[in-house]
């Protein structure tokens, strides 16, 4: 009887480890099949990163294989340099805004601070004529 219980013991861990066993596997199967499609779509990405590339590539050689009329050129041209002018411009105004804000701060902590000079010597004079009535008086 002790062999008969201690067989189907046996039976049952033998089932359990082949149960383990295909689990497992299928785990592993599934990990693989995954790390194929991470592989896969990488590729993909970095072809569709190639392939954007070239069309921006194939379109910039395009667009300088494009001979424009003498005075779209010459237009085009004025256009570049107003931009440039108006890119000057909005930085000096830029900087003459920035140099603005800056001396009216300054002016505004001269301000402060003056009145809190002007505030300590009063508190001084007080303090001086207490102190000279205290000893007068002693």
């Amino acid at each position: 009887m002790v062999a008969i219980d201690q067989n189907v013991f046996y039976i049952i861990i033998a089932a359990i480890v082949v149960v383990g066993l295909i689990v497992a596997l299928m785990q592993w199967r599934r990990v693989r099949e995954a790390q194929t499609n991470v592989d896969f779509l990488t590729k993909q990405a970095e072809l569709k990163k190639i392939e954007l590339v070239e069309k921006d590539l194939e379109s910039k050689r395009m667009m300088n294989d494009i001979v424009l009329p003498k005075d779209q050129q010459e237009k085009l041209t004025q256009i570049r340099e107003n931009t440039s002018d108006l890119m000057h411009k909005a930085g000096y105004l830029h900087s003459e805004i920035n140099e603005r804000v800056n001396r009216l701060e300054a002016q505004t902590e001269f301000a402060k601070l003056q009145k809190l000079l002007m505030d300590i010597e009063k508190k001084e004079q007080e303090l001086e004529k207490k102190s000279g009535k205290g000893k007068g008086g002693k």
